[in-house]
């Protein structure tokens, strides 16, 4: 069983910055696509990034140029640099395999962008 972890999330103000961590809690990145995924209040889970096995990196199109999907497979990591957040982009966030695993699903961790 594949637990992940996800932390890193917090108020920020627009134009501010964060960085998002995900935990596994055995290897995985190594040996599947990987992806953040976030949920907005009242909204349906959307696909935010993905990389590949091979570091092969696909943004959707609210976040790209802004956001920054990385993975350190020997710490079990996987990363999520954001950068100009704007309040639109307030959601819990959550890393998963991509497509997604369903027993995988974490906690996630809340990101709020207000000022």
């Amino acid at each position: 069983q594949v637990q992940l972890v996800e932390s890193g999330g917090g108020l920020v103000q627009p134009g501010g910055s964060l960085r998002l961590s995900c935990a596994a809690s055995r290897s995985i990145f190594s040996i599947k696509n990987m992806g953040w995924y976030r949920q907005a209040p009242g909204k349906q889970r959307e696909l935010v990034a993905t990389i590949t096995t091979i570091g092969s990196t696909i943004y959707a199109d609210s976040v790209k140029g802004r956001f920054t999907i990385s993975r350190d497979n020997a710490k079990n990591t996987l990363f999520l640099q954001m950068n100009s957040l704007k309040p639109e982009d307030t959601a819990v966030y959550y890393c998963n395999s991509y497509p997604y695993t369903r027993n995988y699903w974490g906690q996630g961790t809340q990101v709020t962008v207000s000022s």
